[in-house]
């Protein structure tokens, strides 16, 4: 992830002021819920953000509607970004928090174009839990959707 982190209050970040028209930026895309425009940090050409109109700072902070409109939104650039560029791979990238990697605390989603050897890494060691572990989680996580409840944060 890049090096920049937006430390602005909620509501005065730099994707509000971009969506207030506040700050100039590339705009690609735009609807009721939505804004897609080039990210400043281009990785690749053809590297897209996009944000939800109305602040909020992770996915979960999102009502399934606009979750919904960003996905659209997503969906349609990434489709774009493929016709225009045509890189041989495609990364969808949604951070949640510092801890997830999250800079700019105001949700969105990068569109990037990938090609060999571009510098981005995506990669994780994997822990390989016992099938009874991932059972067990699996009944957790479909209790906790039937009666969700907002999870501490």
């Amino acid at each position: 992830m890049p090096i920049f982190v937006d430390s602005s209050p909620p509501d005065s970040c730099i994707f509000c002021k971009l969506v207030a028209g506040d700050i100039p930026a590339a705009i690609v895309h735009e609807d009721e819920e939505t804004l897609a425009f080039m990210d400043l940090g281009q990785v690749n050409p053809g590297h897209v953000l996009v944000a939800s109109k109305r602040h909020a700072a992770t996915l979960l902070d999102l009502s399934a509607d606009e979750a919904a409109a960003m996905m659209r939104a997503v969906h349609r650039v990434a489709k774009a970004v493929m016709a225009t560029f045509a890189p041989p791979g495609l990364t969808v990238l949604q951070a949640n928090g510092k801890e997830g990697d999250q800079t700019v605390f105001h949700f969105h989603m990068h569109v990037v174009p990938r090609h060999a050897n571009d510098g981005i890494a995506l990669s994780w060691p994997r822990k390989d839990p016992p099938r009874e572990v991932l059972k067990a989680h699996a009944h957790r996580l479909r209790q906790a959707m039937v009666s969700p409840t907002q999870p501490a944060r």
